[in-house]
Parts: structure tokens; C-alpha cells; sequence
């Protein structure tokens, strides 16, 4: 691929007005020393020389530039042909320099994110492995135990049968969770848009969740009685999840015989929001801007213990951020915490 070549005149010009100035105040001095002044001779070799001088300067010193400049733009576009590659050489090293150095902070970006990006692949493919290895070894040791004759023993037999379900249904809820957030971070949300009653739903999930709440003796609980029905915009079935989400975190972290509480207010006219209020342990503040991450956990042993993916927050941001609306968290360390997000108000 050719390159193109963009001239600039400026050094050509200053350097032939010093040149032609030197060069005709020193004949004219010489024609005055020698008694022989003529004034329209010296602007005949003022003209001559200025002439010469250009043409000297803009293609033989031009020419000698460009042949260096253009090893700097051919060894430079080696590492990024489409940027300057696409432009046309200059000579100016003003505007040569300040390319350059666009250029340089530009890969340097780059470079950057690359790392960012090749640390959050290493940690995540890490969490991955992590996350399967349990389950998996779990079920390898139950089903190895029964090969080696402990299937003899029926009631042995059903009860690691149980245990090895429960790891491969743990497996299964992490490749459906990691599948879904491979799908929400491609964009491939496809939202399903309608009209529902935003209360209604938090008591489905009230209802659903009842009994991993009765285990620690919490209250599911709305901060008041809604005698009206409150209709939102949004996916039905994505919004469930996000308050499934929330409130089963609530009950996971949360203390025994202790409260989640649901309330809802209007934020401005045409929009609510839909807070998540637990009195459990609450979260250290250098955890929360880490909290929406792939497998972030505050307490990695006790997350784990308590099940789940590790997923749930980050596909609750996803699907919030899909409906264009967002999501907040306020928490205070041993005290509980609050997740809230906005959604639109259907009139």
C-alpha cells in the first residue's frame, strides 16, 4: 500500500527568506566596496537566489526528511496499520511529534486495558474452575464410594445418591448462571416489555421464598400495606429474577430472626423505586464497588456454604442496566444492607 505525502512549505520559506536576505546584503555590501552598486541587480539575485534557495530547500531537504520521517511512520505501522497508515506523511515535526505522541498515549491505553482485561480473564477463569471443582469432586467421591461397594448398603446407597444430585443440581445452576451472563454481556438480553403489578410480583416471591426464610426464622415483610396496585414497564420474568436475586441474598447474609423489608416509592413522575432492606451483617465499604462483579464474594467460605454461583449480582446489574435503569447499594458494616433500583412507572 502506497503512503501519501503531505507537503508543508513553512521551512522551505522562513530558511529562503534568511538565505536571500543574507545572500543579498552581503553582494550588495560587495558591489559598494567595489564602486560598482547596482540596485537592480542586487533584486535580480535577491529574486534568483530566493528561487533557487526554495526549490533546494523544498525537495532536496524535504526529500532527505521524508526519507527518515517515513522509516518512523513504516516502523510505527507495523504495530497499528489502520492509524497511520491512513494518514499522510508530514514533514512538519510539529505536527510529526504531536502525532507521534497521540499515537503513543493511545497504545499506552490500550496496553492497559489489555492487562485489565488479561487479569479479569486469569481471576475469572480461576473462579471457574473453583466454582465447578466442588460440585464435581463431590460427586466424583459420593459415586466413587458406591463403585468400590458401599452401594451394598441400600440405605448408604440412597443417601449418597441424594448427596451426588445435590452436587450435579449445584452444576447445573452454575452453567445456567454462566450461561446467562454470557448472553447479557453479548447484549442478547431480548427484554419482553409489558404491563404488571409490581407488588403482586414481590409477593410471588415472597411466597416462593418462604420456606429458605423460615429456616432462619427471618420476616419477609413490605415496609406498609399497598392497598393500590403499582404498574410498571418492564420484563415480567427478568424483574422476578433481579428480586429473587436480591431477597435470596437478603436470607443468605442476613441474621437469624431478622427481617427483609420491600418498600417502593415514587422517584420522579414517571418512575419508582423498589427498595431490598435486610438488618444482617452488611458489607465493609471497600467491598462494595466490587460487589456486582463474576464470583466477587465478601466471605468466601461462608458464600460458599451458604450455595449459590457467585453470579446473582452481576445478572441482576446486567438486567437492570438492560432496561436502561439503575441499580444502587447502601450498606453499613453489622447493621444490614439496602440494594434499590429504579423502574418505569406505567401510567
Amino acid at each position: 500500500m502506497g503512503l501519501n505525502f503531505k507537503k508543508t512549505y513553512r521551512f522551505a520559506v522562513i530558511s529562503t527568506l534568511y538565505i536571500t536576505l543574507f545572500s543579498t546584503s552581503l553582494v550588495a555590501v560587495l558591489l559598494i566596496f567595489f564602486g560598482t552598486f547596482s540596485l537592480q541587480f542586487c533584486f535580480a539575485f535577491a529574486f534568483g537566489i530566493a528561487v533557487f534557495s526554495f526549490f533546494v530547500l523544498q525537495y532536496r531537504v524535504e526529500h532527505f526528511i521524508y526519507r527518515r520521517v517515513k522509516k518512523i511512520y513504516d516502523d510505527v505501522s507495523l504495530l497499528d496499520s489502520t492509524t497511520l497508515r491512513s494518514q499522510s506523511i508530514t514533514t512538519d515535526m510539529a505536527t510529526l511529534t504531536k502525532e507521534v505522541k497521540k499515537f503513543a498515549t493511545d497504545k499506552k491505553i490500550e496496553i492497559e486495558n489489555l492487562k485489565v482485561r488479561e487479569e479479569y480473564r486469569r481471576e475469572f477463569m480461576g473462579n471457574v474452575s473453583h466454582e465447578l471443582k466442588t460440585p464435581l469432586f463431590t460427586v466424583q467421591g459420593y459415586l466413587s464410594t458406591l463403585l468400590d461397594g458401599a452401594m451394598k448398603d441400600k440405605d448408604l446407597r440412597k443417601k449418597y445418591l441424594e448427596r451426588a444430585e445435590k452436587g450435579v443440581e449445584r452444576l447445573i445452576y452454575i452453567v445456567e448462571d454462566l450461561d446467562m451472563i454470557s448472553k447479557l454481556e453479548m447484549g442478547d438480553l431480548n427484554l419482553e416489555f409489558s404491563d404488571f403489578n409490581i407488588i403482586e410480583l414481590i409477593q410471588n416471591v415472597f411466597d416462593l421464598l418462604e420456606m429458605q426464610a423460615d429456616k432462619k426464622n427471618i420476616i419477609l415483610m413490605f415496609d406498609r400495606k399497598y392497598n393500590k396496585p403499582i404498574n410498571v414497564f418492564a420484563d415480567q420474568e427478568k424483574i422476578q429474577q433481579v428480586l429473587t436475586n436480591l431477597i435470596m441474598n437478603s436470607i443468605k447474609y442476613g441474621k437469624e430472626n431478622g427481617t427483609t423489608e420491600v418498600s417502593i416509592e415514587d422517584l420522579v413522575k414517571n418512575k419508582i423505586i423498589v427498595r431490598v432492606r435486610d438488618n444482617g451483617e452488611g458489607i465493609e465499604q471497600q467491598h462494595i464497588p466490587r460487589l456486582f462483579e463474576r464470583f466477587f464474594r465478601v466471605d468466601k467460605s461462608g458464600a460458599r456454604s451458604e450455595g449459590g454461583s457467585g453470579l446473582g449480582l452481576s445478572i441482576v446489574k446486567h438486567i437492570i442496566e438492560g432496561h436502561n435503569e439503575k441499580i444502587y447499594i447502601e450498606s453499613e458494616f453489622g447493621k444490614g444492607s439496602e440494594f434499590s433500583f429504579t423502574l418505569e412507572k406505567q401510567k
